[in-house]
């Protein structure tokens, strides 16, 4: 994508310059936060450290705290520009270090270019850090300071331009020697460039199983071969061999794989033509590689092709390495990164990579489907599921090659990694689960939709429930192949199962016969879709019943109300949201459902968002909202919500409730305390609104404006497993709400 020297301009210069801050961890609103944060408490925490250092990884901030450090030799494609220079870049690490895996960072640069006076000062300042992360300092020096570092310090130390691209690019070869059925020792492999990137890749790629003897290194000079004088050093020395191939043209030839870090347009059409068959070409010069993605494929059709860029498949990017390494590396303790952990990492892209992509995935990229192949040879950087492979992957590493300083469970270990995602992931993960325990049949109206197919598939791979799709059996199976999935769902043709709707309209007939239903009209209704596959959990045939993603809300509602509820029922159903907004996780009520509550209908809706609260691990706090607090405002609307609340005391006392109040009230325990000490509700994290248009306003800007996330609309109060969907819910959204019908099935 490109972006103007302006909009880089304004976006690095507006509002607050930079792109990083530092944000206080623990309270200072008081005096005695003050006190404990600073002088005097603060000394007693000195102390502890002073007697036993180990302590600061408890007392401070250091386990979560990486310094990305430079002098600004070798800034990107700039070259040596000065430390100032590289902060942008160094800011810029930082941010991605806290936006994917949750670590804090302080960039620092050095205003050096010698060596001895660079390693003493990071050596110097090494303390404060959990890790120390070197960026843009030129080769070979690189290889000294990294290399001494690692043997003064008992701390991580990664030089990530050497080691970020060789992981990264390593997962891909894995994958591309799969698909192309080549072994790693009989490959032949060209390498253009020899800086630090290319001598790390050709490290790392032998200890993937790369004959040494099997690289060619070509540099600005040529070939690296023995003898030859011109422009060597001891780190490429190491890849000098006997060979009369003296130029990248005559390198190549016949060749396994191009792996090029060196400049753009260095590999020509002519070039790749004399390679072997299925040839695997990474051209990850930036910002432009050595050959253009579309004219490599179009020139060997057969080619498996990856670059640095974003805008083509298979973008090889350090940031699926250094934050998740780093992630795994300081849950642990490491002492340092050693080789085990970086083939751990580069494993787990390579497997990950064969698992079904998630929604959110195919969305950030305005992809439809993507799957392991030549176009997806390693994951997508904004794959949210890399920080839990990868981290956990390098810190088991860590733990089993004893640099760790403590030992975890893994598997527990997995859920936090999750839990960093956000309290939404945690939500998700507990419904998943909850529903993995006894996984039950759902029903999908609309069988023959493609989002619902790929939900349908996600929910059987996932083992969280036996999936039913209603349709034309013959079209289902078709979409099935064109998305190449391997799934063989149980799949239900109305017109074929003239048994089963005669039985299904019997019994609809039954229920709405008072209610001028014909039994020719309950054969017609049965005969649609959604009464079709609400009948089979009636009759029991499945367990839940999912639809809406084509239909209007109350299409569906209205006939699920009509058969698993009499006219009262209607009252006590309402339509909730579980609301994640930062740190917190809320229940908002009726969002869906009720128009105009009257105080039973509220009631019964605070008493249904309670109870499903406790279903999903919260310890409910509801709040009654209105614009009045605590009779402030004497109106027909808070009297109705003052009314509703002693229904719900009466009814079911040990609830804690409380209002009318109003929202801000309701979410800010200090301002409940300042101004209304008597109540004892702080913090309320269940909200029910007075009517349905506020609930659903509130949620819907939340969304837009802060990027809340939102889960449902769950059904409370209906007399089965049935949910509704909203009309363009993503597959994502899918699965979450079948897995809420799949637990609402085992507790129905």
């Amino acid at each position: 994508m490109k972006v103007t020297k302006e909009e880089a301009f304004e976006y690095h210069s507006k509002n607050r310059p930079g792109k990083i801050e530092v944000v206080a961890s623990k309270p200072l609103a008081t005096q005695r936060d003050l006190s404990l944060a600073y002088t005097p408490g603060v000394a007693d925490v000195v102390q502890a450290i002073a007697e036993q250092n180990e302590t600061a990884y408890s007392f401070t901030a250091k386990a979560n705290l990486v310094a990305v450090i430079s002098n600004g030799t070798a800034i990107l494609g700039l070259g040596n520009l000065g430390a100032l220079a590289s902060k942008p870049v160094m800011e810029g690490k930082g941010v991605l270090f806290k936006q994917f895996a949750d670590i804090d960072v302080f960039d620092i640069e050095i205003d050096t270019q010698d060596t001895d006076k660079l390693i003493e000062t990071i050596h110097a300042i090494s303390p404060t850090f959990g890790g120390i992360n070197l960026e843009d300092i030129k080769s070979p020096e690189c290889f000294e300071i990294e290399q001494r570092l690692t043997e003064l310090l008992d701390i991580p130390v990664f030089h990530d331009d050497q080691h970020g691209t060789a992981i990264i690019s390593g997962a891909a070869l894995i994958n591309a020697l799969k698909l192309t059925g080549k072994r790693a020792e009989e490959i032949k492999v060209v390498v253009s460039g020899a800086g630090a990137s290319a001598i790390s890749c050709s490290d790392f790629y032998v200890t993937l199983g790369v004959k040494p003897e099997n690289i060619l290194m070509v540099d600005s000079q040529g070939v690296i071969f023995t003898g030859r004088e011109k422009g060597m050093n001891k780190f490429k020395e190491r890849f000098a061999i006997d060979t009369n191939r003296r130029t990248l043209s005559d390198a190549i030839d016949g060749s396994d794989l191009f792996l090029g870090l060196s400049i753009a347009d260095i590999l020509t059409v002519d070039m790749i033509k004399t390679m072997g068959d299925q040839p695997i070409i990474f051209a990850m010069a930036n910002p432009n590689p050595e050959i253009n993605y579309e004219l490599a494929r179009k020139t060997r059709p057969d080619a498996l092709v990856a670059t640095g860029r974003s805008d083509y498949p298979n973008q090889i990017n350090n940031v699926l390495g250094f934050p998740f390494i780093f992630r795994g590396a300081l849950d642990v303790g490491a002492r340092n990164i050693n080789t085990s952990m970086k083939i751990a990492a580069t494993k787990a892209l390579a497997s990950l990579t064969h698992e079904d992509v998630p929604d959110s995935v195919l969305k950030a990229y305005n992809l439809k489907s993507l799957s392991f192949g030549p176009e997806y040879l390693i994951p997508k950087p904004f794959d949210p599921r890399v920080l839990i492979w990868e981290s956990a992957a390098v810190a088991e590493a860590a733990i089993k090659s004893g640099v760790a300083r403590k030992t975890i469970d893994i598997p527990t270990y997995r859920d936090e990694l999750a839990s960093r995602l956000g309290h939404g992931r945690k939500v998700h993960r507990y419904i998943m689960n909850t529903a993995k325990q006894n996984p039950k049949k759902i029903v999908y109206a609309e069988g023959e939709e493609v989002k619902i197919i790929k939900a349908a598939y996600q929910v059987s791979e996932n083992a969280i429930g036996h999936p039913i799709l209603v349709g034309q059996p013959q079209k289902i199976q078709q979409t099935i192949k064109e998305l190449k999935l391997n799934f063989t769902p149980e799949i239900v043709s109305i017109t074929d199962n003239d048994n089963k709707l005669t039985n299904y309209a019997k019994s609809y007939h039954k229920k709405r016969e008072r209610h001028g239903v014909t039994f020719a009209l309950a054969r017609e209704r049965v005969s649609t879709p959604n009464i079709y596959g609400m009948m089979m959990v009636d009759s029991g045939d499945a367990d839940a019943f999912l639809s809406g993603l084509t239909y209007e809300y109350p299409d569906v509602l209205k006939p699920a109300l009509e058969i698993f509820g009499d006219k009262e029922a209607d009252k006590r159903v309402t339509g909730s949201y579980i609301v994640i907004i930062k740190e917190k996780v809320l229940i908002f009520t009726d969002a869906t459902v009720n128009i105009e509550p009257d105080e039973k209908s509220l009631a019964q809706a605070a008493i249904l968002a309670n109870d499903f609260a406790k279903t999903i691990e919260l310890n409910p706090r509801v709040a009654m909202l209105s614009f009045s607090n605590f009779g402030s405002s004497q109106h027909p609307i808070s009297h109705k919500v003052r009314n509703a609340i002693q229904i719900v005391q009466n009814e079911r006392p040990d609830i804690v409730i409380d209002g009318e109040m109003q929202a801000d009230v309701a979410v800010n325990s200090q301002l409940m305390s300042e101004r209304f000490p008597f109540s004892k509700l702080k913090n309320a994290n269940v909200l029910v609104f007075p009517n349905l248009s506020s609930a659903n306003i509130a949620y819907k800007l939340l969304q837009q404006l802060t990027g809340a996330i939102t889960i449902g609309p769950v059904l409370l109060g209906m007399n089965a497993p049935v949910h509704v969907l909203q009309t363009g819910d993503n597959i994502e959204e899918i699965v979450n709400m079948s897995a809420i019908a799949i637990m609402n099935a085992k507790t129905n």
